[in-house]
């Protein structure tokens, strides 16, 4: 071969060897690229492959009607939404801990969540009181809209927070019914001396007008009225203090809950343990409990009048209404009370002029809308 023969040769050797280079490096390339889908395919498999199994505690008693549903439907939501991947056991009152020992069992990690009402840690948080209800408040819609869309929900979790403590609207029963006594309460000099059973504000408010408030939990209720512990008692309304069968131990039942307008249940979560679950099964938790708490006031709804007219034509229960005087008078007392907290603490003052501000606007609609609709019925 002629050395001109060799020049021509070259440039076809040379590209010959860069198509090949090209080759080594695109093969190189794509196997690295096939390594990488592989392992975020097996990433994304083990993640998905993910289980959770928590403890959740109640105030109530297993399988309580109405109370006690939130906290199973939570459970139920979550292990449909995950396909079986998060698990939740519901024990109910002194199973796992007592009735009133919720808050601290999800506090300390004990229980990753806990089913209750706000208002039985007044102890721990003076301010709680709001985030269940308290006398001549909102009712179960207006809680709603002040705690979803009127920022009750943020003030809430700033007060839980350093108690390691994400709470939820977890229920509502509407209107709750005054109670169960066994004489008529003509004035308001009829309840001085009464033992009752009524927390919260409540219980304040019956305190200053001459009872003794007593917080006993549901499941002590029959027998604490029956054995004379206590001479009245509140519980919720018709659909429960039928199954609770209140009839049989008092003859008077009054309506309605001026005390109790619109009681919101908490479905509460330890902070860390919410914290530590990734983004979309948090959602799946916010989802649910949202879901759980429309659920049970949608419960209350559709049961409370069969059970109030099971209890009139069956049992004979006699209801009442306080006279209008006394009425007045609790609300007056109710005022002054929340006046005097509000000096004592600069967390309930807060909470209570936001709760009052939201309540004054959804009054002020519900006179010309809600109202005004089931006047024109009449």
């Amino acid at each position: 071969m002629t050395s001109q023969t060799q020049k021509n040769w070259q440039p076809v050797i040379i590209l010959g060897l860069l198509a090949l280079c090209v080759i080594l490096f695109w093969q190189l390339v794509l196997a690295k690229a096939g390594q990488t889908q592989t392992a975020t395919e097996q990433d994304t498999q083990a993640g998905s492959q993910q289980t959770w199994e928590w403890k959740l505690v109640t105030t109530w008693p297993k399988n309580f009607p109405g109370l006690g549903s939130a906290a199973v439907n939570f459970a139920k939501l979550m292990d449909e939404m995950t396909d079986g991947r998060f698990q939740v056991k519901v024990y109910g009152a002194g199973e796992l801990v007592p009735a009133l020992g919720v808050f601290d069992a999800v506090s300390s990690g004990s229980a990753e969540a806990g089913h209750g009402a706000a208002y039985y840690w007044k102890g721990k948080i003076p301010a709680s009181v709001f985030f269940t209800s308290v006398p001549f408040g909102m009712n179960a819609q207006e809680m709603n809209g002040w705690l979803h869309y009127g920022g009750g929900l943020e003030l809430w979790r700033e007060l839980y927070a350093p108690f390691n403590i994400v709470p939820f609207a977890g229920g509502n029963t509407g209107v709750q019914m005054a109670g169960w006594f066994n004489k008529e309460i003509n004035t308001i000099d009829d309840l001085k001396g009464l033992k009752m059973r009524i927390p919260g504000l409540a219980g304040q408010v019956f305190n200053r007008a001459g009872g003794s408030s007593i917080n006993i939990p549901g499941g002590e209720l029959y027998t604490s009225l029956q054995t004379g512990v206590i001479d009245a008692t509140e519980w919720v309304g018709p659909y429960n203090d039928l199954a609770f069968g209140f009839y049989q131990v008092a003859k008077y039942y009054y309506v309605p809950g001026w005390h109790e307008p619109g009681a919101t249940l908490e479905l509460i979560i330890n902070k860390k343990a919410y914290e530590a679950l990734p983004d979309d099964i948090r959602a799946m938790v916010d989802t649910a409990a949202r879901m759980a708490n429309q659920d049970m006031l949608d419960e209350y709804t559709a049961r409370n009048n069969s059970a109030l007219q099971e209890l009139i034509e069956k049992h004979n229960v006699q209801v009442k209404s306080f006279p209008k005087p006394v009425w007045k008078e609790l609300e007056t007392i109710a005022h002054q009370v929340y006046a005097e907290e509000s000096e004592k603490d600069a967390d309930f003052k807060r909470v209570y002029e936001h709760y009052e501000a939201f309540r004054e606007g959804a009054r002020n609609y519900h006179l010309i809308s809600e109202k005004a609709y089931y006047d024109l019925q009449e």
